[in-house]
C-alpha cells in the first residue's frame, strides 16, 4: 500500500486563505518550454531521406531512427515518471531535460550510424518532462479549467511539433540535416539552464512515500483500480501511431522519384500544424462541455474519415491538405480527451496513471513508426495508408467503446 504523508498545506494557499494556483505567465511559459523539449523526436521526420541517404541505408534501417526513440521513450516512462509523486517536478526536470541535451548533441556529432540510432535512443529515454507537465500543472490549477489547461500544453508541444518539422526541412535542405540537430541541441542547453527557474519546489499536499521498487510496483494495483486507463493510453497509442507512420511515410513519398519534392516541401506541409495553435484550446473547452468520452469519439470519426482520404488525395501535395488538415485537427483532441479521462483522480496516483498512459502512447507509437516505413518499403504509399486505416478503424472501434461503458457506469 501507498504511504501518504500529509504535508502543510500552506504553500497551496495565498496570503488570504485562497487556494493558489498556477498563474498564466507561468503556464504559457511551460507550454514553451514544452513546444522545445518535445520537439527533438519529432525534426527526424521531413530530413529523414536525407538521413538515409547521408549513411547508406534503406527505409527499412531509418525507420529504427523513430522506432527506437519512441520505444526507449516508452521505457523511460515508465523507469522515471512515476518519481514525479515521490521526488520535486522540478528536480527531475531538470535532470530530463540535461539528459536529453547529451543525447541531441550525440546525434550532431556522430559519423557512424549505430551511434546515431544510440544518441535518438537516450534522446528519447530522457524525453520525460513533457510528460511530467501536465501532472505538475494539473495539481496547480483550477480543476474546473483542467482540459483549458491541458490544452495550453498541447499547443506547446503542437508548436514543438510544428517548428521541428517545418524548421528541420528548412534547414535541412539549404544547411544540411546536421545544422538542424546543432541549432536542437542549442535550444535544449538554453531549456536546461532556464527550466528550473520557471518551476516551483512546491508539491501536492499529498506525498508519496515509496522506495523506487515500490512505487514502480505500485503502479499495477493503481491499474486495477483505474483499468480504463488501459482504453486510453491504447486508444492514443494508436492514434499517435497513425500520425507517425503517415508522417514518416509522406517523408519518403514526396521525396520519392514519383513525387520528386525536397525534404523542404516536407517541412512546409508540416506547416498545416499551426491551426492547431488556434483551435485546440478551443476544442479542449469543447470537451470540457461535452464530456471526454463523447468528444473523442466524435475525433475518431473524423480522424478515420481523413485517413480514408489519403488513399484518393495522396498523390499531390495540393489535394494532401484536405486529409491532413483533417487529421492534424483532431489528432490533438484525441489526445486531449484521452488525458482529461484520467487526470481529475487523486493527485497521488495522476503521474502514475500518466506514466501507464505514455507508456503505452509510446510504445505504439515506436512500433507503429517501424511498421509504417516497412510497409511503405514494401508496397509504397498505398501500403503505408493502409496500415493507417487499419489503426484508425481500432482507434474508432475503441471509443465508441469506451463511451458506451462510460455512459452506463453513469447514475440515472
Amino acid at each position: 500500500m501507498s504511504k501518504v504523508v500529509q504535508e502543510s498545506p500552506e504553500p497551496h494557499l495565498s496570503a488570504g486563505g485562497q487556494p493558489q494556483h498556477l498563474s498564466k505567465a507561468k503556464l504559457y511559459v511551460l507550454a514553451l518550454a514544452s513546444a522545445v523539449v518535445t520537439a527533438n523526436a519529432y525534426y527526424i521526420h521531413p530530413i529523414i531521406a536525407r538521413v538515409a541517404d547521408d549513411f547508406g541505408v534503406s527505409a527499412t534501417m531509418i525507420g529504427a531512427v523513430p522506432a527506437l526513440n519512441q520505444i526507449a521513450l516508452a521505457l523511460g516512462i515508465l523507469l522515471l515518471l512515476p518519481l514525479g509523486d515521490r521526488i520535486s517536478n522540478r528536480r527531475l526536470t531538470s535532470i530530463f531535460v540535461a539528459g536529453q541535451f547529451c543525447g541531441i548533441l550525440a546525434m550532431t556529432l556522430v559519423q557512424d550510424f549505430r551511434l546515431f540510432i544510440a544518441g535518438s535512443t537516450l534522446l528519447g529515454f530522457f524525453t520525460i518532462a513533457p510528460y511530467l507537465l501536465p501532472a505538475y500543472v494539473s495539481k496547480r490549477v483550477n480543476p474546473a479549467e483542467l482540459g483549458h489547461a491541458t490544452a495550453i500544453l498541447t499547443v506547446g508541444v503542437i508548436g514543438g511539433i510544428l517548428l521541428a518539422r517545418a524548421g528541420a526541412g528548412f534547414l535541412g535542405e539549404h544547411y544540411g540535416w546536421r545544422t538542424v540537430y546543432f541549432v536542437a541541441a542549442t535550444l535544449m542547453l538554453m531549456v536546461s539552464i532556464c527550466l528550473p527557474f520557471i518551476m516551483d519546489e512546491r508539491e501536492r499536499q499529498e506525498t508519496v512515500r515509496q522506495s523506487y521498487p515500490e512505487l514502480i510496483l505500485s503502479i499495477f494495483p493503481i491499474i486495477k483500480a483505474h483499468p480504463d486507463i488501459i482504453i486510453a493510453g491504447m486508444i492514443q497509442a494508436l492514434s499517435f501511431g497513425i500520425f507517425l507512420a503517415v508522417w514518416l511515410g509522406l517523408g519518403l513519398h514526396l521525396t520519392s522519384p514519383e513525387m520528386g519534392y525536397g525534404v523542404d516541401t516536407v517541412g512546409y506541409l508540416a506547416a498545416i500544424s499551426a491551426l492547431n495553435l488556434v483551435t485546440t484550446p478551443r476544442m479542449g473547452a469543447w470537451a470540457d462541455k461535452i464530456g471526454a468520452h463523447k468528444a473523442r469519439t466524435i475525433m475518431s470519426s473524423f480522424q478515420l474519415l481523413g485517413v480514408v482520404c489519403l488513399f484518393f488525395l495522396g498523390h499531390s501535395v495540393w489535394t494532401l491538405l484536405v486529409p491532413l488538415v483533417v487529421m492534424n485537427l483532431v489528432g490533438p483532441v484525441i489526445d486531449i480527451t484521452g488525458r482529461m479521462t484520467f487526470l481529475n483522480q487523486s493527485p497521488a496516483v495522476r503521474t502514475r496513471l500518466m506514466t501507464v498512459y505514455i507508456f503505452l502512447m509510446f510504445l505504439g507509437g515506436g512500433m507503429a513508426s517501424w511498421v509504417g516505413t516497412i510497409a511503405y518499403d514494401w508496397a509504397g504509399w498505398t501500403g503505408n495508408v493502409s496500415f493507417a486505416f487499419v489503426m484508425s478503424l481500432l482507434v474508432l472501434t475503441l471509443s465508441a467503446w469506451s463511451l458506451r461503458t462510460h455512459r452506463t457506469k453513469q447514475p440515472v
